[in-house]
């Protein structure tokens, strides 16, 4: 499912920051709710090289926000040097194309396990979830004022 309302450019993401994206660093996701109101979850992140990308399912609250209205704001510190971070706000563009690959992938890179179901999350969950990429086309970036 990718989502055609979504224009294919981005702004570039910052080699500077890009560890940020590849490291076993939390972020959090800031999606729009149903009356407007921000709703912020902690996520695990990664990166294609271009975007910056959210693992989550369409049944979630921020799947929910995001199939309704596109528009996020992703927040990365760096725990080793909490004035260092990178801030994406853009839009949304969803792809279940490979998500669950992904997941395993990034449930390696944020615990000892060697994938999600069956180990972070219980296995029969994995049938009534639609899990999606969440693949951030960036508007704005902003980086800490030291370190940009």
């Amino acid at each position: 499912m990718t989502d055609p309302t979504v224009p294919a450019t981005t702004e570039p993401l910052p080699a500077s920051h890009a560890d940020l994206l590849t490291r076993p660093v939390c972020g959090v996701l800031t999606t729009v709710t149903e009356d407007g109101q921000p709703r912020s979850s902690l996520v695990w992140v990664d990166t294609d090289g271009e975007h910056a990308l959210v693992n989550t399912t369409l049944e979630r609250w921020k799947g929910r926000d995001l199939v309704r209205d596109p528009r996020l704001s992703l927040l990365v510190v760096d725990p080793d040097d909490t004035g260092r971070f990178l801030q994406i706000r853009g839009e949304a563009e969803l792809v279940t194309d490979g998500a669950l690959r992904h997941l395993d992938l990034l449930t390696r890179r944020y615990t000892r396990h060697p994938c999600f179901y069956g180990f972070v999350h219980h296995e029969t969950l994995q049938a009534r979830e639609t899990r999606v990429i969440c693949r951030i086309h960036a508007r704005r970036i902003t980086l800490d004022a030291i370190h940009a």
